[in-house]
């Protein structure tokens, strides 16, 4: 029985149905440079480049024309803004997004592609969002949060359906983990299709936040440093009401991987799978190559994201 009372099975499906004319339904194939059964769930292929627009469509077509009038405002480190200002560019809805000085350049280009203003401030997710939170109290715009909200968490849950669909002997699911609205809504969809299933969360060992949210039984600061994974920077929020006990509940574990980790990872699905990942995306298959989880297959990964900075990814690549 689900003892949550902001999300439900039926949130989920209504979100699938919601989402389904504005996102790609990406593929799921196996990786055949591996000898244990592993597949890869593709958002690398989703629209914007990123899982992210999942969340952001679900919340932004439920907002009633008042709302849309008034305009939304978000806090990302990069795939969530680009998600927001896709979602109000397809609904006629103003947007503003607010990042810190540590978002990539190309990812703040991407969104300002996309029509939306953009607002820098400070040197950490955190600072950004006091940033958009003062947006919100003086202009009476709509805040859509990057992870910790109802819509948001049911949206990035539509993965779960998807994986079920096309793999339902999966016996481990590895997410990419940071505030917790992507692997907080698998873990709520995978568990309440199996509840045998075991779900993993995959964060980088320069802002942890997460984990270390966990460990200290709530939500807890971090320092945020730069890392390749600059989509899992960040903390969790310490009003977090919904991804949090998420996490707590649902996620048999929480590994940490490290930047050299996260390099050989970008580099191996490039070189042995001709896949473009961003640091945030390679660290399943990163905890995989260093041997830090007991696979019990089949195993499923989540590639979150494709964005990054090309320039620099070639620089991975070849590098040894």
């Amino acid at each position: 029985m689900n003892k949550y009372d902001f999300i439900t099975c039926a949130d989920v499906t209504a979100a699938r149905d919601r989402i389904a004319p504005y996102i790609n339904r990406t593929p799921l194939v196996r990786a055949e440079s591996f000898t244990p059964e592993i597949y890869l769930k593709l958002e690398t292929l989703q629209r914007t480049g990123a899982f992210k627009i999942r969340g952001a469509m679900n919340r932004i077509l439920q907002l009633d024309e008042s709302e849309k009038k008034r305009g939304v405002v978000t806090v990302s480190t990069g795939n969530h803004g680009r998600a927001v200002a896709y979602a109000a560019r397809m609904t006629g809805t103003k947007a503003t997004i607010c990042m810190s000085d540590m978002v990539p350049q190309n990812k703040r280009d991407a969104i300002g592609a996309l029509g939306a203003d953009i607002v820098i401030e400070g040197h950490s997710q955190d600072e950004a969002a006091i940033a958009a939170d003062r947006m919100v109290k003086s202009g009476n715009m709509v805040m859509v949060p990057p992870f910790d909200d109802p819509d948001i968490l049911a949206g990035q849950a539509t993965i779960g359906l998807e994986i079920h669909d096309d793999v339902p002997q999966a016996q481990t699911i590895l997410v990419p983990l940071s505030g917790g609205g992507l692997m907080g809504g698998i873990a709520f969809a995978m568990k309440s299709l199996n509840p045998a299933v075991r779900v993993i969360g995959v964060s980088t060992i320069q802002c942890p936040a997460m984990a270390r949210s966990i460990e200290a039984g709530k939500p807890v600061d971090v320092v945020e440093n730069d890392s390749l994974a600059d989509s899992l920077g960040g903390g969790i929020g310490q009003d977090n009401r919904y991804s949090f006990p998420l996490i707590r509940d649902l996620v048999d574990d929480i590994i940490l991987v490290s930047e050299d980790e996260i390099a050989a990872a970008m580099r191996y699905l490039f070189l042995r799978e001709g896949l473009v990942t961003e640091g945030g995306a390679a660290v399943c298959v990163a905890a995989i190559l260093a041997d830090k989880i007991d696979l019990q297959e089949p195993v499923v990964c989540v590639l979150s994201g494709r964005n990054v900075d090309m320039r620099h990814f070639l620089d991975i690549v070849r590098s040894s």
